[in-house]
């Protein structure tokens, strides 16, 4: 019970930070992301605030033996670039782009009952399930 309520806890500080930080508006999104034209570049400090906050945190956080809430800390596996992270990231970037939303924040404006926002979601989700059931046929 003590996990579920620190994932939420987490979840629900997060998605604030995207709302207040203007990361769920897909128009400042593609205008940050609009270097030739007219470039906004508030969310560059948005991003440059959260690197540094997690750099600060990350430093604090290491120095202990294990974490709080954990029996140790679980650090993901490191590999090389293949074509799966090279087509991923081209993918992630294109829906960024185009549609001004990436994961994080498009889940966030769920809340927003936005049409346009909910088809993007609807399309993410689809897209997940659809990989998954490609990978898990494979397998």
């Amino acid at each position: 019970m003590k996990s579920i309520l620190v994932a939420f806890s987490t979840g629900l500080l997060f998605s604030l930070g995207l709302g207040l930080g203007g990361m769920t508006d897909p128009a400042r999104v593609i205008g940050f992301l609009d270097f030739a034209g007219a470039w906004d570049p508030s969310l560059a400090f948005v991003m440059g605030g959260a690197v540094g906050t997690f750099a600060l945190a990350r430093l604090l956080i290491l120095r202990r033996a294990r974490p709080l809430l954990g029996k140790e800390f679980a650090c993901p596996p490191t590999g090389g670039i293949d074509r799966r992270v090279v087509v991923g990231s081209l993918l992630f970037g294109a829906g960024w782009g185009l549609a001004g939303y990436c994961p994080g924040p498009a889940f966030a404006s769920v809340a927003s009952g936005a049409l346009e926002t909910l088809l993007f979601v609807g399309a993410m989700v689809f897209g997940m399930l659809l990989y998954g059931a490609t990978r898990f046929a494979r397998s």
